[in-house]
């Protein structure tokens, strides 16, 4: 007997080291409240290594509340983050982006007016030293490298002297997420991606969801379109009222099955197997 219960004492205490080893980034009992308003509940959430985790629900849901939890631009009012099993607090996106995390937010944040190189490597900017003490900006290698990332993104754009607003809207959200990779991004944050453009830029928007997923990376995406969620993501998380009511696979999941567990906060009868 005490064999035995050694034995499951050592496997439980093994599968929950692998989990944890797992988990890229793990929020436990995330709170936010904004006056009166109490926009996250104890949220909980894992996102592992490699993952495209679709977080979904009603205006007012919390989504918006979590994502700037996440990103660093807001510190939670309660719980704790941990980056691969270490707890971190952010203090601000760009103590985020330098553990790891980016966000790209709708707007994209590009400056719209300047080539595509200069966007990809702002605030990174690689120098070359033309005389002793004397360093200036090495354009043809960012060049390279701003072509380099793209490519692997499975983008084509030859001439990264274009300005982006010369540039579609798929193409644009390339940069962006290229510009997230220059930065060493383990986790790439994406707001509702898609939310204006048309059929034809959206789907290649969900095919760069896919290479970043292919080559990787991890990626928490937030949508409404519930077609584009089952498309791409590994698993989904819905939040209701500021908590998560729903945890899941995304393999087998319909879009009109997740959109009735949005609005009515449960799975149709066909296909609550996958709770």
């Amino acid at each position: 007997m005490r064999f035995w219960s050694t034995l499951r004492t050592s496997t439980s205490s093994l599968a929950s080291s692998l989990a944890n080893e797992a988990a890229l980034i793990r929020l436990t009992g995330i709170r936010k409240r904004y006056g009166a308003v109490e926009a996250l509940q104890g949220v909980d959430l894992a996102v592992d290594a490699g993952e495209v985790l679709a977080i979904c629900g009603d205006n007012g849901a919390g989504k918006s509340s979590l994502i700037r939890v996440v990103s660093g631009a807001h510190e939670p009012d309660a719980g704790t983050i941990e980056l691969e099993g270490r707890p971190v607090r952010f203090g601000s996106p760009q103590g985020a982006l330098r553990a790891g995390v980016a966000t790209i937010y709708q707007d994209l944040a590009l400056a719209l007016r300047q080539p595509i190189w200069q966007n990809i490597f702002i605030g990174a900017e690689l120098t070359r030293v033309l005389l002793p003490g004397i360093a200036v900006l090495d354009k043809a290698k960012m060049r390279a490298e701003a072509r380099r990332y793209l490519s692997g993104l499975n983008v084509s754009i030859d001439d990264t002297n274009r300005a982006v607003d010369t540039l579609s809207g798929g193409q644009r959200q390339a940069v962006a997420i290229a510009r997230a990779l220059r930065w060493n991004a383990r986790l790439v944050i994406m707001d509702e991606p898609t939310a204006a453009l048309g059929v034809a830029e959206s789907r290649k928007v969900l095919d760069l969801i896919r290479e970043l997923h292919r080559a990787g990376t991890t990626v928490i995406l937030i949508s409404h379109n519930m077609a584009e969620v089952v498309e791409v993501a590994t698993r989904v998380a819905v939040l209701k009222s500021g908590r998560k009511i729903a945890d899941l696979p995304a393999a087998g999941l319909s879009a009109d099955a997740l959109a009735h567990l949005v609005m009515t906060g449960q799975l149709p009868n066909s296909q609550r197997k996958l709770q």
